[in-house]
């Protein structure tokens, strides 16, 4: 096996693997860096060459593992391409969504090369799209080679999956995104321990975050929901920036559920951003996969409403409530971006963080700045000194590093290919499995470097 991260940068963004195995070429992700803009943000598809791609696999629907797909297939249009039936069901939607705001942005950003892809070729890319039924394997054939395929439930979001491949008596095992804790709307991850791999390519998102033991997902809602009653008492207003997929969803049934339980105070609730259109998609997936557990009740009951357009930076909502709104990293030019413009300056309010907030994006920044500090809207040109009560909780689409460790232990691999984390994250990995399985090689690749297995 041959193996290349086309990812150019490196860590969390543009996620795709190139793998050469047998008689057998395919990708697994094909993702966009949402911290760079135009072709930069794309994995370096170049280095195929003129290889002739056989298949791709999408783990999950998420940006940063779709979002380049259409200009993977547009090179490779004989290539076939799974996912589970959940994954095919929402990744149009977030695809259509990704064009329209590159489109946007190609005049707002003067970015010429945006859009990357088309509607239309949305629509014809999703021509192609095979679905795999989770833990029931599928065979492709190749000369005289044969290759097995199996995807496993993988919790983090709705159609989420980790892929195991078999090849000449050998297993490879990718996990893609994984949380292994129970969600609100979603069951856990159900990965094979018991088969043995010869190598586990694994996700180290969470590698830098040492979660306390005390903490645990249950305790921290608790104290989310502890949190917002304190500020609607005390006459404020919460933000919680959510991703669109998922992690919305999830907050919404946790806020209704909590209402109906006499757990939180009576107030409106606002929702905005892709999340909702997801909503409806999940809503669909829970009837026929049975893959989620979500429903449109839930929006019903809510009573949801869209928040006030226009808000001024440093001028508060005209109404106090709990405001529900992506992105989940305060990405500019996002609903949560702005209200966070609005609420930031008054200690009434709070802004609470429930996901992974990359260092670099607004929502990193503003976790690292301390009360009283000055903190920059840098695109709406707006300065405040930070106020509001600022929260982490530790209810991350991600599985602990803890956790991740155990699993790949459990599995007895040779080898343990890091991936999908910036660098402390891998080294924390790295140093971890060495101090638990002195033979075990781990491998932390480089960028657009080919390494063999």
């Amino acid at each position: 096996m041959i193996v290349t991260d086309l990812n150019p940068k490196g860590g969390i963004g543009a996620n795709s693997l190139f793998v050469e195995l047998d008689s057998f070429n395919f990708i697994v992700d094909a993702g966009l860096n949402p911290k760079f803009a135009g072709n930069l943000a794309t994995p370096d598809y170049t280095l195929i060459g003129e290889a002739y791609i056989h298949f791709i696999v999408i783990t999950h629907c998420h940006l940063d593992h779709i979002g380049s797909l259409p200009v993977l297939m547009r090179k490779h249009p004989e290539a076939r391409v799974f996912m589970s039936q959940a994954s095919q069901m929402l990744i149009e939607r977030m695809l259509h969504n990704s064009c329209n705001v590159m489109t946007r942005q190609r005049a707002e950003k003067n970015i010429p090369e945006y859009p990357l892809f088309t509607h239309e070729e949305i629509d014809q890319a999703a021509e192609r799209f095979e679905t795999i039924p989770f833990s029931k394997p599928i065979q492709l054939s190749e000369a005289d080679d044969e290759i097995e395929l199996t995807l496993y439930p993988a919790g983090h979001v709705a159609g989420a999956g980790g892929l195991e491949i078999s090849s000449s008596g050998k297993r490879y095992f990718f996990s893609g995104d994984v949380l292994f804790d129970n969600q609100c709307t979603l069951d856990g991850a159900s990965f094979p321990i018991e088969n043995r791999f010869e190598t586990v390519f694994l996700e180290t998102t969470r590698g830098e975050t040492q979660s306390p033991k005390e903490r645990t997902r249950a305790s921290e809602i608790d104290r989310l929901l502890k949190t917002i009653t304190n500020v609607l008492r005390r006459g404020g207003s919460v933000l919680i920036p959510v991703f669109a997929l998922g992690r919305m969803q999830e907050i919404l049934t946790l806020i209704n559920n909590a209402r109906k339980d006499g757990l939180l105070p009576t107030c409106p609730i606002f929702g905005a951003g892709l999340g909702l259109a997801v909503a409806d998609h999940l809503d669909q997936i829970s009837k026929r996969t049975g893959q989620a557990k979500f429903t449109r009740k839930t929006i019903k009951e809510l009573r949801l409403r869209r928040p006030p357009r226009g808000m001024t930076p440093g001028k508060e909502p005209p109404e106090q409530g709990i405001y529900i709104l992506s992105s989940g990293m305060m990405v500019e030019h996002t609903p949560s971006y702005n209200f966070a413009a609005s609420l930031l300056s008054q200690g009434r309010n709070a802004i609470c963080f429930v996901g992974y907030c990359d260092p670099e994006t607004p929502g990193g920044k503003l976790l690292e700045t301390k009360p009283g500090e000055i903190f920059l809207f840098d695109t709406i040109d707006y300065q405040t000194p930070t106020r509001a009560q600022i929260e982490r909780f530790e209810m991350s689409g991600h599985a602990g590093r803890e956790e991740l460790l155990k699993f790949a232990l459990r599995t007895h691999p040779k080898k343990v290919v890091l991936t999908h984390g910036d660098p402390g994250a891998r080294a924390w990995f790295a140093i971890a499995l060495a101090e638990n399985d002195p033979a075990l090689i781990v491998i932390d690749p480089k960028p657009l470097e080919p390494f063999e297995l």
